[in-house]
């Protein structure tokens, strides 16, 4: 793929953007960098980059959240994405992603909706530790997609009734691990070339500075601000999703 001004600049910006999003919030560097990266990059270019700069990202924030760490609570998600990964992989290899994309677009749309229109959410605490296991499985397939793991245990913490602190510090943990499984299985399979690396070198700086910045904003977020904000990060992120897989389609006729 050719590297023109114009294409450089959408890479810088969108991984600008997402930095500062997942400095505040522990997720969403991908939701939010692909869908900005759409417009001027090939999905199997875009998928590992989204990879990378979300492991950049979280690994330069994860200071910004050492209080919270609960590993108990953390263990169960990781490990299940650690099956879903390679689950995801496949996914992106061997079934339509875009059809997949679109219903996780609706879904996050559907979810973000409900929870800004309605004065409280409900809370999930049956299930134990097997079930949490099982929502990072699903999270761990759409990492292995396209880096997109963030979104469902954000949603899951949430339904749990976590703590604020508790909460970032677990998205953090699991992405890092997702990111990292995420990329060893492309880098093993063939997905990785020349191009891609050019773009990790452009990535990197661009979101560092903006990632930083964003740990920083989300220590003056109240509970109920951060909870506000990540429903809105979910439906800004399922409506992207949503459009963008709707005009990928629309091309294909």
């Amino acid at each position: 793929m050719p590297e023109t001004w114009p294409m450089l600049g959408l890479v810088v910006a969108g991984a600008a953007l997402a930095g500062l999003v997942q400095g505040v919030s522990g997720f969403a560097f991908s939701l939010i960098a692909l869908s900005v990266w759409a417009w001027a990059l090939a999905p199997q270019i875009a998928a590992p980059l989204a990879v990378f700069g979300a492991l950049v990202g979280q690994i330069a924030s994860l200071a910004s959240v050492r209080g919270g760490f609960d590993f108990r609570r953390i263990a169960p998600l990781v490990l299940g994405g650690v099956i879903g990964v390679p689950i995801g992989v496949f996914v992106l290899h061997n079934v339509d992603p875009v059809r997949f994309k679109l219903a996780i677009g609706m879904f996050l749309t559907l979810y973000g909706l409900y929870g800004l229109l309605t004065s409280g959410t409900a809370r999930i605490t049956a299930g134990g530790r097997g079930l949490d296991a099982f929502i990072g499985l699903i999270g761990g397939v759409l990492g292995g997609l396209g880096g997109m793991s963030g979104s469902v245990p954000a949603i899951w913490t949430q339904l749990r009734g976590w703590k604020r602190d508790l909460r970032r510090a677990t998205m953090q943990v699991y992405n890092i691990a997702m990111h990292a499984l995420t990329l060893t299985i492309y880098a093993r399979t063939g997905t990785l070339d020349a191009a891609t690396f050019r773009l990790f070198a452009i990535v990197a700086p661009a979101m560092l500075i903006p990632s930083y910045l964003g740990a920083r904003l989300y220590g003056s977020f109240s509970e109920k601000t951060f909870t506000r904000f990540i429903l809105l990060l979910l439906l800004a992120s399922g409506v992207a999703l949503a459009f963008g897989s709707v005009r990928e389609l629309w091309r294909r006729g």
